[in-house]
């Protein structure tokens, strides 16, 4: 990167260093989990699309991240840059919105990457963030990354990461992956196992309402003279049994039984019938994966936060704020080409839930009588 004096993948010195050989675990199917989705399209579709908490965590986390105020200031380049980067970076290109949609790809995929479009005058005109899914790093004979493969279909485009003028026009961020060097570690993997939990218990509980809410029973034939039933018989008994006492519509309805038949109820124990507290272990779990606090979500039997004021805090400061100053920096060392010392960053003074913590800064530098005027600026962030 010029402006820091640095190229976006290292310095070109570095390229002509040796390198040890770069693991690449992403993508490889190479472990399976069960009957668990090991896809990431699979896993979005099991565990986000079709999971009610993991879906509330997902949107929680994304639109709260989108809704956080940014500011920027200009460094070098002056107050006119830090104005033009917010308005790209506030600019909804297609319909998305830049910082929730790289906050939903890099919290699920653990890969974000962002392509700048310039204009005719050479200077950014859009910030449009590509499915990562869809994005695949081409590595050199080294190891370093090359250049970016784009696929929709059987569709391929390659993209450089730096133009003809050596300015970033893509910028990958990613969550950190501690056996890949190329490629990010998302969330949604290690949430698999628990949605597949909460799922099969929502399905058991489905199918246990669809047979009258109560467990199965067996049917007896007892003649008697220890005789048996015959194929025939057998096979119209149990089409009788399915098409007249099964299912929801049926329940309640009396049997009319034959000579010989007798109808013994089956039960399970209360501990193999707990699948509500099956259900909510699961649930914490997949809150857990996303960083959430288990009690935004209204889960039950979670009360390690006294009230939701702090529940919320602890999302901000675990979660929201780690996610932001991650997006924040890989735009800010993108833009920079452009307008050297830019830097985005979110604005705390306009989050409400940190409204306290700020309030006891502002009192406890108040109160440093030791403390210039200026010290103090610098303390609040105000200089």
């Amino acid at each position: 990167m010029r402006g820091l004096g640095m190229k976006w993948f290292g310095t070109k010195a570095a390229r002509d260093c040796a390198r040890p050989a770069l693991a690449r675990a992403w993508g490889t199917g190479a472990v399976a989990l069960g009957e668990w989705p090991a896809s990431y399209e699979a896993q979005v579709r099991a565990g986000v699309i079709g999971n009610p908490v993991a879906q509330r965590a997902m949107r929680l986390v994304c639109e709260t991240t989108g809704g956080a105020v940014l500011k920027a200031g200009g460094g070098e380049s002056g107050a006119d840059a830090g104005a033009r980067a917010m308005a790209l970076i506030n600019r909804c290109s297609a319909g998305q919105g830049l910082i929730e949609t790289l906050a939903c790809h890099l919290l699920l995929h653990g890969n974000g990457y962002v392509q700048i479009l310039a204009g005719a005058d050479g200077t950014p005109t859009e910030l449009y963030a590509l499915r990562p899914e869809r994005v695949s790093v081409e590595a050199d004979a080294r190891g370093w990354p090359a250049a970016y493969l784009y696929r929709v279909g059987d569709s391929v485009t390659r993209l450089t990461p730096e133009d003809g003028a050596g300015r970033t026009s893509i910028i990958h961020l990613k969550a950190l992956h501690p056996l890949d060097d190329h490629y990010g570690l998302g969330c949604v993997g290690a949430a698999a196992g628990a949605v597949a939990i909460h799922n099969a218990a929502t399905v058991w509980n489905k199918a246990l309402l669809d047979n009258a809410a109560r467990p199965s029973g067996a049917m007896v034939y007892d003649p008697g003279d220890g005789s048996v039933m015959s194929p025939e018989q057998f096979e119209r008994v149990r089409q009788e049994m399915e098409a007249a006492f099964s299912g929801a519509a049926n329940a309640g309805r009396p049997m009319l039984l034959e000579g010989g038949l007798n109808w013994k109820a089956l039960s399970l124990s209360p501990a193999e019938m707990d699948f509500v507290g099956l259900k909510a272990a699961a649930a914490r779990e997949i809150a857990l994966a996303f960083g959430v606090p288990p009690m935004l979500l209204g889960l039950p039997g979670d009360n390690s936060y006294a009230n939701y004021r702090e529940a919320n805090r602890a999302l901000w400061r675990q979660t929201i704020l780690p996610l932001l100053s991650k997006l924040c920096a890989g735009l800010s060392q993108g833009l920079c080409h452009w307008w050297p010392g830019v830097r985005v960053e979110a604005d705390l003074d306009a989050v409400s839930v940190l409204a306290e913590e700020r309030a006891a800064l502002w009192e406890r530098v108040s109160a440093a009588d030791f403390l210039t005027a200026e010290e103090k600026k610098a303390m609040l962030a105000l200089a």
